[in-house]
């Protein structure tokens, strides 16, 4: 529970006022039966109307304490448990943005979705709940217990032997439902994923006619969710008619044995109307710690889920680094014997042994076949992944003495799935540098090849753009997120298969714009094309996460059996020839 002080004592005001007005509420409660019972006992009895119309007032005076106090409690509930969730949440997404992307491996999308607005959604509930009812329900047993024994010990009695019967009811009730709810809510993460992943490739499932799978699919999780959820409340749903039940059997002796006592003359008619009240306000705070507690058995399942990603080790920190103010500068790039494995414990290696190097404003060409390594073999710079051995150095320093923002400041990547975000172009192309200037913007979009198609549009930079950037084409969206590397001006600049949506020619454009804007800064290039690289000034062939080839486009068609495969595989015979 320390863990979670830091949540709480900003708002320690608001945690403890929220019960102290409750508490109002409950007093109340419990002492206006007792007006009543001397209304009946006294007044009625005695034809007194001015103690009547006393008591009254004195119940209305407390009926206005009461409402004071509830709504009081209420709303510093309310505001305790929102604040204590939002800045929980807040810390849960700082941690998921501090995520490796080894980290991000272990959750799926959806689960972190879950985490973040259901997972927390409960544990406010459960914070909103408890600071209403957790001083309310014990304060009112308390004091309806003592009040049902000062009125009568022998009826009390009949309630007293209720309550363990209760407690045991709703204990078991409990312990059933918990581990249900951990159940319903790992399937909730499934239903998430499924609905994340349709509404992401909506375009790809309708051009490829798959909309009834995905039907059958949803059909399949949101099942399986109903399952889950309805076993989980079958469960729940037991307390209600067990407690309603118990209160009724317990009323019934009570007025059984208290009728005969009245008729006796041993009890008067109010205190057996008092303490068919105190019965219902002892069941009654009953019934609102079960309801406590089964929130409980749900929230803490939620905290557990949340708690995983708090308790994730980040893999990526810079924890060990050796010059955390130093920033890139020249852009070389250098791989010493570096061997990498997603997951140290396999024993098949993604790349092997990688020696080569890049000199400052040079430009390194990559190359070969699907899953030989390409991407990741970059993803090593910018540190998204850490080598398992060997060292990978920028200006000569390992990329692990650098602070990550340094680091990642110094270089620009247009990723092999290019991504554009809600809002308009400008902003989009802000996020390389977002105190740059509108000519900067601009300079930065001619040198892509994108300025012309955005200015076709009618709003021109001020374009929003879909979810994704859905409402341009690939091309359009591969040279603005080129145009945005390019703003930020980086040391090394990294295009993986970034250029694939565009035409040859656009694509020599953006090549000869490198070298006037970005003349001394390291270039690598990712392709499927030869020409891509081919005037590069060496090209790297990899083949199943081996360097078998590396030096200029000649050599390599000379000496390089792979990338011969790959060149002619590409060009016409009679070029070839």
């Amino acid at each position: 529970m320390s863990r979670y002080w830091k949540y709480m004592k900003p708002y320690l005001s608001a945690f403890i006022i929220g019960p102290l007005l409750m508490i109002v509420e409950v007093v109340g409660e419990v002492a206006l039966p007792k007006f009543m019972a001397n209304i009946i006992n006294i007044g009625a009895a005695q034809q007194n109307v001015p103690y009547i119309i006393g008591m009254g007032a004195a119940m209305v005076a407390t009926a206005l304490l009461m409402m004071a106090g509830g709504i009081g409690g209420a709303y510093f509930a309310a505001k305790a448990s929102i604040s204590f969730s939002a800045d929980l949440r807040s810390d849960v997404f700082d941690q998921v943005q501090k995520f490796s992307f080894a980290n991000l491996d272990q959750f799926s999308t959806g689960s972190l979705v879950t985490r973040l607005t259901n997972d927390i959604t409960q544990v406010q509930n459960l914070i909103n709940m408890a600071l209403r009812m957790l001083l309310r329900a014990p304060g009112m047993l308390i004091g309806a217990l003592v009040m049902a024994f000062v009125m009568n010990a022998q009826l009390a009695l009949v309630v007293l032997a209720v309550i363990p019967v209760l407690v045991t009811l709703i204990a078991l009730v409990i312990r059933t439902a918990f581990p249900r709810f951990e159940i319903m809510q790992k399937k909730l993460d499934a239903l998430n994923s499924t609905v994340q992943e349709v509404l992401t490739n909506v375009r790809v499932i309708k051009s490829f006619v798959r909309g009834s799978y995905e039907q059958e699919r949803f059909a399949r999780a949101n099942e399986d969710l109903k399952e889950s959820s309805l076993s989980a409340f079958k469960v729940v749903i037991l307390n209600m008619p067990i407690m309603m039940v118990m209160m009724n059997v317990t009323t019934l002796g009570v007025v059984w044995f208290g009728g005969k006592q009245i008729l006796a003359g041993a009890m008067p008619v109010g205190d057996l109307t008092a303490f068919t009240t105190y019965i219902v306000q002892i069941l009654m705070s009953l019934m609102m710690l079960a309801m406590v507690l089964l929130q409980s058995s749900r929230a803490l399942a939620s905290l557990h889920r949340i708690r995983e990603v708090l308790d994730t080790e980040i893999r990526l920190t810079d924890v060990g680094c050796v010059f955390p103010d130093k920033k890139v500068e020249s852009g070389r790039v250098e791989f010493r014997d570096v061997t990498f494995r997603y997951y140290r414990e396999n024993k098949e290696e993604v790349l092997s042994h990688i020696n080569f190097k890049v000199e400052s404003g040079r430009s390194l060409g990559i190359i070969g076949s699907t899953g030989s390594g390409k991407t990741t073999l970059v993803q090593l710079i910018p540190r998204l992944y850490d080598v398992v051995s060997g060292q990978v150095l920028v200006d000569g320093v390992n990329v692990k003495d650098y602070s990550l923002k340094n680091l990642r400041d110094g270089v620009g990547m247009v990723l092999q799935k290019n991504v554009l975000f809600s809002g308009s172009i400008m902003e989009n192309l802000m996020w390389g540098d977002s105190s740059a200037s509108r000519e900067e913007v601009l300079a930065a979009a001619r040198a892509a090849q994108a300025d012309a198609f955005v200015n076709s549009f009618t709003e021109g930079y001020l374009t929003e753009l879909g979810q994704g950037g859905v409402n341009v084409s690939g091309g359009q969206k591969q040279r603005l997120c080129i145009a945005r590397a390019l703003l930020k001006k980086p040391r090394i600049l990294i295009l993986d298969d970034s250029t694939s949506a565009v035409d040859t020619a656009t694509e020599a454009r953006i090549r000869e714009s490198f070298d006037t804007d970005l003349k001394d800064a390291t270039k690598i290039i990712i392709a499927q094309r030869i020409s891509s690289v081919r005037e590069t000034d060496q090209i790297l062939v990899l083949d199943e996460g081996k360097i078998v080839g590396i030096g200029s486009h000649e050599k390599l068609l000379r000496d390089c059996e792979a990338y011969q495969e790959i060149y002619y595989s590409q060009m016409d015979k009679e070029e070839s020839a």
